[in-house]
């Protein structure tokens, strides 16, 4: 595998070494001589908390040199191009960028003028790979398997690239897919992807986990749903709408009291901090993976 643009971009064994890996390297003290000597970039156009933070952490645990780049304060604000901003840093000769950006396909612009290994931490509403992966390593760590579960995603369906790379992963492992929102907020056709779709907030009665999105307003051109008051009456997450055992995943940040109930988000069966700390080790296997496949991850790093 050279690069990680795209959940296509994987069959079934790239998933389940990468996330065997990750299980391998989850809660490691200390940190591993893997990529030491290697420059790792971490080129961010749009604002992350998450996904930067644990990028750059993941390639500091494996030795490798890190340099992060936010488009603020750079010479994007004076107009420079992705295209030049990448021939920049392919000058440094990194080993991998890792990017972010607000436009769809950026990342194949990256590969295009760089000999580097390019992960995608999302692009526009396209894709966000790594998000898909480090789910469906909370899902086997939760429930033994992701054979045959059913996963209910509700919300902003039509913005998430979260959504997008979620709906695709399940195909690899045979677990089902129900979009459940607003009928605005879930695109035509997504059918075709493998999953089912319905605007009816009873759907989540039948689903093992309900993996929560929240309305992405920085992406709405015009009013989606007519107020926030509304959409939380029909399809937020409240307890009430819940079952005992369903499982609750949100991608972050959250809005509270908008697409999810505090008391759901700080529930027993709530998984977002394990999302979170998932992260790091789901993105140390996908660096590893990438860039030092021939390396055995020492045994001494297992945890059982």
């Amino acid at each position: 595998m050279k690069h990680l643009i795209s959940i296509e971009d994987l069959e079934r064994d790239d998933l389940e070494r990468i996330l065997e890996t990750a299980r391998a390297l989850d809660g490691i003290a200390g940190s591993l001589p893997t990529l030491a000597g290697r420059l790792v970039v971490t080129l961010f156009y749009e604002s992350s908390t998450r996904t930067s933070s644990s990028f750059e952490l993941a390639a500091k645990r494996l030795s490798a040199d890190t340099m992060s780049i936010k488009s603020a304060g750079s010479s994007a604000d004076k107009g420079e191009s992705l295209q030049d901003t990448v021939l920049t840093l392919a000058a440094y000769d990194p080993a991998a960028i890792v990017i972010r950006h607000p436009q769809i396909g950026a990342p194949l612009t990256v590969a295009g003028h760089s000999a580097a290994a390019v992960v995608n931490a999302g692009d526009g509403k396209h894709q966000h790979p790594t998000q898909a992966l480090l789910d469906l390593y909370v899902m086997r760590e939760a429930f033994g398997s992701y054979e045959d579960l059913h996963v209910a995603i509700v919300g902003d369906v039509l913005h998430s690239r979260v959504a997008r790379s979620l709906i695709q992963a399940p195909g690899l492992v045979r677990a089902h897919v129900t979009l459940v929102g607003p009928p605005s907020l879930l695109p035509r056709g997504i059918e075709r992807l493998g999953c089912e779709a319905t605007s009816d907030i009873e759907a989540l009665a039948s689903a093992d986990c309900i993996y929560v999105l929240r309305l992405q307003q920085e992406r709405m051109e015009y009013a989606y749903v007519p107020s926030l008051r509304e959409y939380t009456a029909r399809w937020g997450i409240t307890p009430e709408r819940l079952r005992a055992g369903q499982k609750i995943m949100h991608p972050g940040p959250i809005n509270r009291g908008v697409e999810i109930d505090s008391r759901v988000a700080d529930s027993a069966d709530a998984l977002i901090l394990e999302q979170v700390r998932a992260g790091l080790a789901v993105r140390m296997a996908v660096l590893h993976d990438l860039l030092a496949a021939d390396v055995r991850v020492p045994q001494t790093a297992v945890v059982a």
